[in-house]
């Protein structure tokens, strides 16, 4: 099974692919503000360098949190439109060994659908004006 793993919750983010346990190439970068332009290519550099493509793609586990809010949001939407437009199941995790845990819930059969980020705390977002 071709799993691509997705982590955003940092400036630092990360892009795995995994064949079963195996790691076949993983990329952390500073993406810092520059995230949503860059998180495309470079799952399509990480997918072709191994002469793969996106259609080869059977899984997708995706760190759902703590961390940034925009990070969050960026990586988990990207991950859900992944997987729903590959039309593969998703796996949402937390914690340090957050692509053992979500890599076994897939091989165990587990699909979450649609991922949910988890901040950590309540979000600061403006209350709506009336």
């Amino acid at each position: 099974m071709l799993i691509l793993t997705l982590r955003t919750d940092n400036p630092e983010a990360e892009i795995g692919l995994f064949e079963g346990d195996k790691q076949l190439s993983y990329i952390v970068w500073e993406a810092g503000r520059e995230l949503s332009t860059t998180m495309h290519q470079k799952i399509e550099d990480i997918i072709q360098a191994q002469g793969k493509r996106y259609t080869d793609v059977e899984g997708i586990v995706v760190f759902q949190g703590p961390g940034s809010f925009t990070g969050l949001r960026i990586g988990v939407t990207i991950a859900d439109t992944l997987a729903y437009s590959l039309i593969v199941p998703i796996v949402a995790t937390m914690g340090e060994d957050w692509i053992t845990a979500g890599i076994q819930r897939l091989h165990a059969g587990a699909d979450d659908r649609i991922a949910l980020p988890h901040y950590g705390a309540p979000v600061h977002i403006t209350a709506p004006k009336h």
